[in-house]
Order: C-alpha cells, then sequence, then structure tokens
C-alpha cells in the first residue's frame, strides 16, 4: 500500500513558516491559502508530494468539504496533529463532501479520493453522522413518485430493523377511528393512504423524547393549487420527517440512554374529488375545530394532531421537538441555508442555538409573539390554519402549532428548507440535513446528560 499523501492546513504565515520548500511553488500556482483552496505540490518523478489547503480563521467542519471530489483519487491523511475535536469536525466534513446521490444514474466504476481516519476523530460519532445526513438528503432527494407515504414508512421500518425499534403504522380510515381527523383530512385524496408512522426505542425509564416531523411526500397546495414554480421542489416538503429519522438514526446508533419516540404524519397533499376545500372546518385530535383557509397551509394541519398526540403521552416527554418545511415566510426572513426555530422556553432555545454553533450546524430563534395569535381566529371554527393577513408567516404559523402543545412540557419548532440551493464545501446542491446535529447535540447534553426541566 503506498504512503498516504499528507494535506496541511496553511495560511501565508503557516506556508513560510513550516512549507518554504513549497513557497515558490505555491506562488507561481497563485494559492495564497484562502479558504476552500488547495494546492497540488508535486514531489519526485511526477509524484503528488502533499495538498495544501487554505486554513480559515476558525477551523470549522466545512474545512476539508470541498476536497473529496477535488482531490486526485489517492489516498490522503491529514499531515498535522490536532486536537480530537478538530480532527473529528475535519473527517466528518471530509465525509459529508464525499457524499452523491447515485440512485438514478449509472454505477461509476472511477475511484474517488479516500481520507484515512485522522488520530483522536471519534469513530463512531462521524460514522452515525454521516450515515444520518446520507438518510436524510437520500430522502429528500428521491423523486415523489417513488418516494410517498408508504416509501417513506418502508424507510422508517428499515430504521426500526437496524436498531431493534418498534414502528406502530396508523393509515387510511383507521386516522378516524383512532381520531387523526386532520391527517386523514389533509392526505385522503392521494392514491396512498395517509398514515402516521409512530417509532419507539430505548428504556421506558430513561428520559423520554419525543421527535414529530412534517411527512408531506408531495405538496400540490391542493385545491389552492401551487404555480408550476412553486411546487417543482415540493418532493423535498417530506424534509421534515427525514430530519427526524436523521436525528432517530443518530440518537439509536450511538446508544444515547433516553426513551426516543418519533411521530410522522405521512400524506401527500393532492386534488381529487374528496381533496379538503377552502373554508373547510375540520375537527383536530385535540378537540378544536380548524376552518382551512388555505387548503396550501396542510403541514400544520397534519402536524397539529401529531403534536397533540405527542404532549398527551403518558408518562410525558421531557422534550417535545418537530421539525418541518413549513413556511416560506422564514425562508425570506433568513435565507434557505438558516432555519428558524422557536420554543416556549427560552432557555432551551439558547442552548439549542448553542449547541448549533459548537457543531457548524446553525439556526436562528425567531418570537413566539403572542399578540399575533388573534390573526388566527375564525368567524365559525376554534381557529384558522392561517393568518389574515401576509405578514409574520413563520410566527402565525409557530403559534397555530402552539395551540396543539402543553405549556407544562419543552417544545421546540423548527422551520427548514431541508434544501441545497447550491453546492457549498461539504454540502452538495439537493436535499439536506438541517438543523439534525444541533438538535442531536441538544439531547446529548441536556437530556441524556441531566434532563429539561419542565
Amino acid at each position: 500500500m503506498s504512503t498516504p499523501i499528507p494535506i496541511y492546513l496553511v495560511n501565508q504565515t503557516d506556508l513560510a513558516k513550516h512549507h518554504p520548500d513549497s513557497q515558490t511553488w505555491a506562488t507561481a500556482t497563485g494559492f495564497k491559502g484562502d479558504p476552500n483552496s488547495h494546492c497540488l505540490v508535486p514531489g519526485a518523478g511526477g509524484t503528488l508530494a502533499k495538498v495544501l489547503v487554505g486554513k480559515p480563521k476558525v477551523i470549522d467542519t466545512w474545512a476539508l468539504g470541498h476536497l473529496p471530489k477535488a482531490l486526485p483519487p489517492q489516498t490522503y491523511s491529514l499531515g498535522d496533529d490536532w486536537p480530537a475535536e478538530t480532527a473529528t469536525k475535519l473527517w466528518l466534513g471530509w465525509c459529508l463532501g464525499s457524499y452523491s446521490f447515485t440512485q438514478y444514474k449509472r454505477p461509476s466504476l472511477a475511484p474517488t479520493a479516500k481520507l484515512i481516519r485522522p488520530e483522536g476523530a471519534d469513530y463512531d460519532y462521524v460514522t452515525t453522522t454521516t450515515a444520518a445526513t446520507s438518510l436524510v438528503r437520500d430522502l429528500v432527494t428521491t423523486p415523489a413518485g417513488d418516494m410517498g407515504p408508504e416509501q417513506l414508512e418502508v424507510a422508517a421500518q428499515a430504521l426500526c430493523d437496524r436498531h431493534a425499534a418498534s414502528l406502530t403504522v396508523t393509515a387510511g380510515d383507521d386516522l378516524l377511528s383512532q381520531n387523526y381527523p386532520l391527517i386523514h383530512a389533509v392526505g385522503r385524496a392521494y392514491t396512498q393512504t395517509p398514515r402516521l408512522i409512530d417509532i419507539t426505542w430505548g428504556d421506558p425509564a430513561s428520559p423520554r423524547i419525543t421527535l414529530v416531523g412534517k411527512g408531506v411526500c408531495f405538496d400540490t397546495g391542493g385545491l389552492d393549487i401551487k404555480p408550476a414554480a412553486g411546487m417543482k421542489l415540493m418532493k423535498k416538503d417530506m424534509g421534515g420527517a427525514a430530519n427526524v429519522l436523521g436525528v432517530a438514526e443518530m440518537v439509536m446508533g450511538l446508544r444515547l440512554p433516553v426513551r426516543l419516540r418519533v411521530l410522522i404524519p405521512a400524506v401527500e397533499n393532492s386534488i381529487a374529488a374528496n381533496a379538503l376545500h377552502p373554508l373547510d372546518v375540520v375537527p383536530s385530535r385535540r378537540g378544536l375545530t380548524v376552518e382551512v383557509g388555505n387548503t396550501d397551509a396542510e403541514g400544520r394541519l397534519v402536524l397539529a394532531d401529531a403534536l397533540w398526540e405527542a404532549v398527551c403521552e403518558e408518562p410525558a416527554p421531557q422534550l417535545v421537538i418537530d421539525f418541518a418545511t413549513l413556511t416560506g415566510a422564514a425562508r425570506i426572513a433568513l435565507g434557505t441555508e438558516l432555519p428558524a426555530c422557536f420554543s416556549n422556553r427560552p432557555d432551551l432555545a439558547s442552548a439549542l442555538l448553542a449547541c448549533g454553533l459548537a457543531v457548524d450546524d446553525p439556526l436562528w430563534q425567531l418570537p413566539l409573539h403572542q399578540p399575533y395569535r388573534t390573526m388566527l381566529d375564525s368567524s365559525v371554527a376554534d381557529l384558522s390554519n392561517i393568518s389574515n393577513n401576509s405578514y409574520g408567516g413563520s410566527i402565525t404559523a409557530a403559534l397555530f402549532l402552539q395551540e396543539f402543545t402543553r405549556p407544562e412540557i419543552p417544545w421546540i419548532h423548527l422551520d427548514l428548507m431541508a434544501w441545497n440551493l447550491r453546492t457549498l464545501p461539504g454540502r452538495p446542491e439537493g436535499g439536506e440535513a438541517m438543523g439534525m446535529r444541533a438538535v442531536f447535540e441538544l439531547i446529548r447534553q441536556q437530556v441524556a446528560g441531566s434532563g429539561v426541566d419542565g
């Protein structure tokens, strides 16, 4: 086996101090040590002696993320010693940058660049996180014709099989008899029956965590149909479901000492003779009636039934977190790469933001501004699923969901894109895990360790 080619993270000072033999070559090739740049330094006999990589001011997960598909297909190693936490981040970024969605392409026989596990890097964390991220990306990127409610259930079953978890599914008219009327109403127009996917894992005596993921496998908008441009990417509208499955993969794969429950209302918001009409009034699992002001605001409807199930479990969960590709308003406010988060516990939200920064998975908190709640008032039902104006849409959507939580139970709501519109180091264009690593870190620190104060 040939000796791995060393990779060095350098800036201009490092280049002059530690690589004087390569400085002339770096200058000739225009390498200045800028982040996300690299320089191939030749050796004797036409070999590759080393790779110089631009070093950012703060070395994060993505410092090497651009290299797996940019370097010649050989075997590499880190040339310098790094603290275990940094080595873990660098290796994870490399692994995430190696990802490709190839399900519909001819197999490639071309070898790829490989990085030997750096000294001190956390093998279990990196391999599990890579698997979880690939799961999320694969699920979100798969076309809706191959990723309906039935296929999402199959993916959940495969996850359960890998980790000896239990799966229960309530589908079709059983949703009515088991009192999930909103999930049924949204999904009844599609040929694949709507369903509630329910996963449980772990010791019942451990701290209880419940994750809820929006599983709208395709969103036409219903009778309030989306325009073509708005509908094009709607295969990603089950990105919340994919992300909670990713968190579950991490929690179970790394054996956190928690009792985990995952609830996914899996539907397609389709168009047929039995589809929801605008201004229909539908009961909810909580007992509140909801006027459907817009059939394209369906994600909050299916989440409402699932959230009420989550907060009414006995014994009660110590933390409930939902993931949803919920509003365009959050994307307008924060862009597509920064998920919005809301919480009924300010200290918990702050802890989540800190976890996100620590693992390079940032989020931004928006307020549950209670005076906006009156915007959801309805003259014919207990509440409407949309605001009576077009402002503050991500906040009013979160306030709608809050109606189906309980104040004594800590709750976090994530409103995310679940899709990369552009390719960045370690993050190719396509389906993406957003907030997954941050939430896992929160569970690991706040719940699996000392618990959350309810």
